[in-house]
């Protein structure tokens, strides 16, 4: 699907506020609701749009722990890999996980309620995956921008 500055300036109101009403959305972009509202169903019958979600404030709801986990999984037997994709999807704590070039082979972003539960997750879920070669775990002390998620889609080019 083809992108125009129209189709830009709707990804980045939405995403600022998914809860605009359509009328609103038509008037910052500078369109009649419904070309507006059809183009909001293109983007979203086309997955340019794949949700509307709220943003909760982990530390308001006492999840006061984040953690950006290395890990490394011994490279010898290629199952263990598949394993541990299949094993970690089923996490809650993982809130993000990436498969990265470098010394480790994957990069988890973590959320507990507190260190004691951030140390039982890594010492009885994540150290017990077949083939754990190694685990460095990055406690975040201040977090000085959170755009996760986001896309910077403000300009549209």
């Amino acid at each position: 699907m083809q992108v125009d500055s129209i189709d830009w300036r709707i990804l980045a109101a939405l995403q600022q506020n998914g809860r605009l009403s359509n009328q609103d959305l038509a008037d910052k972009v500078a369109l009649s609701p419904s070309a507006c509202l059809r183009r909001v169903r293109t983007l979203e019958e086309h997955g340019l749009i794949r949700g509307y979600h709220a943003e909760l404030d982990a530390q308001q709801l006492g999840f006061e722990l984040e953690a950006i986990v290395h890990v490394t999984l011994d490279r010898s037997r290629e199952e263990w890999h598949e394993q541990f994709l299949e094993q970690i999807a089923a996490l809650d704590e993982i809130v993000a996980a990436y498969v990265v070039s470098g010394p480790t082979n994957y990069v988890l972003h973590v959320r507990t309620r507190h260190l004691t539960a951030f140390s039982n997750f890594v010492v009885e879920k994540l150290n017990k995956i077949p083939g754990m070669r190694d685990i460095c775990s990055y406690i975040v002390m201040k977090k000085v921008k959170d755009r996760l998620g986001r896309l910077p889609v403000d300009k549209g080019d």
